[in-house]
């Protein structure tokens, strides 16, 4: 076999991809434990979400054609007849002419087709004095607007955040099917190297601080983390713990020992745990040429660079896909940060800053961000994104092809 035949990071990519395979082992777990978990079943729901019409904000319910024309100099005029008690629910119908006081999230009396700002009226001993027109339906959201009986919410592979959880937990689930949850092994190689904790060092020793990097970064994609320790350049010595450790975890990465030099033993180590072996020996990218990469039967082995930047680097890019493609999750090419075209105008209100919610793709060589519209209250415009744009408070929006940062969602 030719070593350090280097790889693009396309080839390399496609070559996890050939490799890789998921482990489909399944458990059932409380939903308060599935953060970050894997689903491993389709989930469709059983009824409607918001089961009633609810308010956006804190208002009065009214007939939208009642106000028609309301202005400033012109106010419209309603009877105020009640209010909406937060968790009960209405039994009065609205009429023609009459207004209901109603706080956010309350339910929308029958007869009412949509909801004023309190800041956009004012009750005056019980007369209702608007100050503009709104449209039906405006800050009200439907019955099963946000997740309609019968509707696939969320699919098979999709990895659980906050967001997830909370829209499964809005339908009454308390337990969810996943995928086993991955383990990752850590082995440091080199005769320089010695416990991060080493108050003092000698010279030319270095302190693993890979082990630090690297195990949060699993622990931060929600894997579990064994550490193996250290080992010296001595080809006996780390075959024998590299093999213990293959034994005890799902994907095995090796620290050091990637690059050409007399005492670098990761190659050899690597093909001496399991078939096929090595499949990537040098990418070309910087920094991290010196990347291994191999498949042991059904274990991913990583070897990683030894200098921490390096190491990082190639964790990020490849770690990441390997991990999970292994866990059963929807891979994807999003990088951890990026700059993005936006494909509309999103408007802005000077004097504030907006956060609007995207979706990202990459066309013909670039990424671009397509906002997620929606009301406040839905939960599904977050499960749909990618990531957040900032539009600056001096700022009067975005425009189609604008170069924005994106805050990615994890």
């Amino acid at each position: 076999m030719q070593f350090f035949k280097v790889k693009s990071v396309e080839e390399t990519y496609d070559l996890i991809r050939q490799h890789v395979k998921a482990i489909t082992t399944q458990e059932t777990v409380f939903l308060s434990e599935a953060l970050h978990r894997i689903l491993a079943e389709d989930l469709v729901s059983s009824e409607n979400i918001p089961s009633f019409r609810r308010s956006t904000v804190d208002g009065y319910a009214i007939k939208a054609s009642d106000i028609y024309g309301s202005s400033e100099s012109m106010p419209g005029f309603l009877n105020v007849v009640g209010e909406v008690h937060m968790g009960e629910e209405v039994s009065q119908e609205l009429e023609a002419g009459e207004a209901m006081y109603i706080p956010t999230g309350g339910m929308v009396p029958k007869g009412a087709d949509s909801v004023i700002m309190i800041e956009h009226c004012e009750d005056i001993s019980g007369l209702l004095n608007t100050y503009r027109s709104i449209a039906p339906g405006e800050n009200i959201i439907g019955i099963g607007e946000d997740i309609r009986e019968g509707e696939t919410f969320l699919t098979k592979g999709t990895m659980l955040r906050p967001q997830e959880i909370g829209a499964i937990g809005s339908l009454g689930i308390d337990r969810v099917n996943v995928y086993q949850k991955i383990t990752v092994g850590y082995l440091s190689s080199g005769d320089e190297i010695v416990p991060y904790e080493t108050n003092q060092i000698l010279p030319g020793q270095v302190r693993d601080i890979n082990v630090l990097t690297i195990g949060n970064m699993v622990k931060e994609w929600g894997y579990d983390f064994v550490y193996g320790g250290i080992v010296p350049d001595q080809y006996e010595i780390f075959q024998k713990r590299a093999a213990e450790l293959a034994e005890k975890v799902d994907c095995l990465i090796l620290s050091g020992g990637s690059s050409v030099g007399a005492k670098d033993y990761t190659t050899e180590v690597i093909q001496s745990i399991g078939d096929p072996g090595v499949y990537v020996h040098g990418v070309s990218v910087k920094p991290g040429k010196p990347t291994i990469l191999s498949q042991a039967g059904g274990l991913p082995v990583i070897g990683l660079p030894g200098h921490p930047a390096s190491a990082m680097i190639i964790f990020q890019l490849f770690g990441s896909e390997i991990l999970t493609r292994l866990s059963g999750g929807k891979t994807s090419e999003l990088p951890s940060r990026t700059i993005a075209k936006m494909k509309k105008n999103i408007p802005s209100s000077p004097g504030r800053s907006d956060y609007i919610r995207v979706k990202l793709s990459f066309e013909e060589g670039e990424w671009w961000a397509e906002p997620i519209l929606g009301k406040s209250g839905l939960l599904k415009t977050l499960v749909q994104s990618d990531g957040i744009i900032e539009i600056p408070s001096n700022k009067e929006g975005v425009v189609i092809g604008e170069a924005v940062s994106v805050i990615l969602l994890r």
